[in-house]
């Protein structure tokens, strides 16, 4: 009786309730899951790290010794940390104004043609669709001193050009990934050429949503193309552009595969000439089973990459009107 007495009442609560509060509740609930999901997956761990960097590693945890930042200090001294951070920032000023360069060109292109545009676009999408992996793997045998598709190119070039009596104008084969000084430019050769077309998907979205009467209006009054380019694409396409570089940023900042699979017999190598930081905590927790060292690796990179984050939104966001 007392049970049919409750859901009476609760059934005259909810009728109280009117349709838009209804409403709102059920918006709370449903943005409450992918929250308590980011919460589990993304924040938690996180804090993990930290409280994991400040121990000596064990896998009981009850033998573990707090040693406070003395992983910190560590890493402050340590001449392979400095250099797989010096590399991932080299990395970074690589590739991402080579990528928004380039997306943006090639989106723009695209933009002026009419016929086959979608094929086009699938062409420059499906690198970004095939594994960092496979990827990688590919272009270390393209790289190849002995066996490299585009070594064996420059040695017919040479011979070509040799032939015609212009030997200016050979150039010799090329060490790429077993020379330090071509190692790092060649593996950011890979990763520009893999996530091209994710920045040309991007930007010809963002072209598509400027408004054709602008540049009608602006073609009346007599500008020309670059002064459409100066003037209306660029500022409309700002929002656009800062979330191409905070990704391409974030994405750079944390790069593993390539490095991992291009070059498998010498990984970070020649002379830790292409280590990142991503890889260098791999190294550290699962090579050396250093795990308390590679959560402060952990821990620094994931500062890197928020610093790097607030600093690209407060150089690069600005309001456009018109």
């Amino acid at each position: 009786m007392s049970t049919a007495l409750d859901r009476e009442r609760r059934r005259h609560r909810r009728s109280r309730l009117s349709l838009g509060q209804r409403e709102l509740i059920w918006a709370y609930v449903f943005l409450a899951v992918p929250l308590v999901f980011f919460l589990g997956i993304r924040i938690w761990p996180a804090l993990q790290s930290f409280q994991l960097s400040l121990f000596t590693w064990h896998v009981d945890p009850a033998q573990r010794e707090y040693i406070g930042f003395d992983y910190y200090r560590e890493l402050l001294s340590e001449s392979r940390f400095h250099r797989a951070l010096l590399n991932t920032l080299l990395y970074t000023v690589i590739i991402v104004p080579v990528q928004l360069a380039l997306g943006l060109a090639i989106a723009l292109l695209l933009q002026s043609v009419d016929r086959f545009r979608p094929f086009f676009r699938a062409v420059y999408f499906s690198p970004y669709m095939t594994p960092a992996a496979a990827v990688a793997w590919v272009w270390g045998w393209m790289y190849s001193v002995n066996f490299g598709i585009i070594n064996t190119f420059l040695i017919e070039w040479s011979i070509f050009w040799e032939n015609l009596g212009l030997p200016w104008l050979a150039i010799p084969p090329q060490p790429f990934l077993t020379d330090p000084s071509q190692a790092l430019p060649s593996v950011a050769a890979v990763v520009i050429w893999q996530h091209l077309g994710f920045q040309v998907v991007i930007f010809l979205a963002g072209l598509q949503g400027i408004p054709r009467t602008f540049y009608e209006a602006a073609r009346i009054d007599g500008a020309g193309a670059w002064a459409l380019f100066r003037h209306i694409t660029l500022p409309l396409l700002n929002p656009v552009m800062v979330f191409s570089i905070v990704i391409s940023s974030i994405a750079s900042l944390q790069l593993f595969d390539q490095v991992v699979n291009i070059n498998f017999t010498n990984q970070g190598g020649p002379l830790d000439s292409t280590l990142t930081i991503a890889l260098y905590m791999y190294q550290e927790a699962f090579g050396r089973f250093r795990m308390g060292y590679a959560a402060a690796v952990t821990v620094v990179l994931f500062l890197l990459i928020l610093v790097v984050t607030v600093v690209q939104l407060r150089l690069a966001s600005r309001k456009v009107e018109y």
